[in-house]
């Protein structure tokens, strides 16, 4: 060939495809995996440092604290209406009030002993709506049941061996609770009491 430039030797140079575009595949794949595995390791150092599965460890909460079924505290059973025998007396400047009363205390079911004014320690001598006297023992029964019938009343027990409950009405009496509000005030008292759970 002419000219000034000559190609001398048996040797011609190739053409090839440049090598670039694999190698930049080949990067991004590693990236990625490299990526992968990072993000796979802070996951496990988080399980670590959090204390692992979560689910598991409510799970072994659970075993450890099991649920407390609802149980109820024993409630005493109180006695009936016709079982407590009530002395019902006036201590007030009101005439007939002991006997209305007692007229009253006899529908709700009560048994009704002596009716009249009250003695000289008591006579006008009671500010609140009333006083229950009777024996300490029944200060967790009679006493209890009387007192739905009428609120705001005082306890006082006494030396009497005897069962029955005097009922003095003071200066304050009205009237007695309604029928519904005495029957709501008994079921609160006779419904027992939830237990109370056990904290884990």
């Amino acid at each position: 060939m002419g000219g000034k430039y000559r190609i001398t030797g048996d040797t011609y140079p190739r053409m090839r495809r440049p090598r670039h575009r694999r190698g930049l595949v080949l990067a991004g794949i590693g990236a990625v995996v490299a990526l992968s595995l990072a993000g796979w390791g802070t996951l496990q150092l988080i399980d670590v440092f959090t204390g692992g599965d979560k689910s598991a460890s409510a799970a072994d909460h659970k075993r450890d604290c099991p649920t407390a079924k609802p149980s109820a505290a024993p409630v005493k059973a109180l006695p009936k209406p016709a079982a407590i025998k009530v002395n019902v007396y006036n201590a007030t400047t009101r005439s007939g009030l002991a006997k209305s009363a007692a007229e009253e205390l006899k529908k709700r079911g009560f048994t009704i002993g002596e009716v009249g004014n009250a003695t000289k320690a008591y006579d006008k001598k009671v500010p609140g709506t009333g006083v229950l006297l009777g024996a300490p023992t029944a200060t967790s029964g009679s006493f209890t049941v009387l007192g739905t019938q009428l609120a705001g009343t005082v306890q006082k027990t006494d030396t009497r061996k005897t069962g029955e409950v005097d009922l003095i009405l003071g200066a304050k009496f009205k009237a007695f609770s309604t029928p519904q509000e005495a029957t709501a005030a008994m079921t609160a008292l006779t419904k027992p009491a939830p237990a109370p759970s056990p904290s884990c």
